[in-house]
């Protein structure tokens, strides 16, 4: 699966004095749909962890076009855009009703537990190759 789609609902405390969702929020954000769509695909990030391996971020490009407001609620798609060897590229974009509030480019890299850059599992490589056929 290299696409999900979750749902949520603005809590009160995700919120500025401003009463907008606050720009680092969406990085949470972001983390829910990715979480949930290894999930859908089967897998956990627990396992991962388990077999020594940690999946950090290492880029954000992130645009915000509209705030979202306190119980407001939002959809989150989540898309794997890319993976190599090195890195797994996931695109966001975050709507309400609709309307995109915010879309974002993530960059992920694999470590050890020791920091040291790891390879992508060969079985994330795989599933992307798989639903991205080259011509």
């Amino acid at each position: 699966m290299l696409e999900h789609r979750i749902n949520h609902r603005v809590r009160y405390d995700e919120c500025d004095p401003m009463g907008f969702v606050h720009h680092s929020v969406y990085l949470q954000y972001f983390e829910i749909g990715r979480t949930e769509l290894l999930r859908a695909s089967g897998g956990r990030y627990r396992d991962m962890e388990d077999e020594g391996l940690l999946v950090v971020v290492v880029n954000v490009n992130c645009r915000y076009h509209r705030p979202a407001k306190y119980d407001d609620w939002l959809e989150i798609q989540t898309t794997i855009a890319k993976v190599t060897a090195g890195k797994i590229v996931h695109e966001y974009v975050v709507s309400r009703d609709g309307e995109k509030l915010v879309s974002s480019e993530v960059t992920l890299a694999v470590i050890d537990r020791n920091g040291q850059v790891q390879r992508v599992p060969q079985s994330l490589r795989d599933q992307y190759d798989s639903e991205h056929p080259k011509s």
